[in-house]
């Protein structure tokens, strides 16, 4: 398994004419369940930010695109099983990213994560407004 940067992923998305895209979809387009590429959750977060804040893409089309990927044989994808159970109740209600850090505090045995994000604290189990 090798593992995967941000501007991989990005440009195998992305609809434009760079040769980057081209390598990147021709490589990506090779992996398989036997040979597949590891996508970490940081690499998740930071092309969910490229696509909705940087290139503007709408949040649905955003979550459509993780589920699209969340289905691929030749991606391992971390913490699958929870971003799939996210994606399957709607549009995430805060940043992806805030999940992800409330999940490996979690995973870490952190009895919760504390933020002075109020809406990730309302929204993201596990995260508590620090007052």
């Amino acid at each position: 398994m090798i593992g995967i940067d941000t501007n991989i992923l990005v440009r195998f998305l992305v609809e434009d004419e760079s040769d980057q895209r081209l390598t990147a979809r021709r490589w990506l387009g090779s992996r398989n369940a036997d040979d597949p590429a590891y996508v970490s959750a940081i690499v998740v977060a930071e092309t969910v930010w490229v696509l909705n804040r940087r290139l503007k893409y709408p949040m649905t089309d955003v979550t459509r695109i993780l589920r699209d990927l969340l289905a691929s044989d030749g991606l391992v994808i971390e913490m699958t099983e929870e971003l799939d159970a996210l994606l399957r109740a709607g549009e995430p209600a805060a940043d992806i990213a805030d999940y992800f850090v409330a999940w490996t505090s979690a995973k870490a045995g952190c009895s919760h994560t504390v933020t002075f994000d109020k809406l990730a604290s309302k929204q993201v189990p596990g995260m508590e407004f620090l007052s």
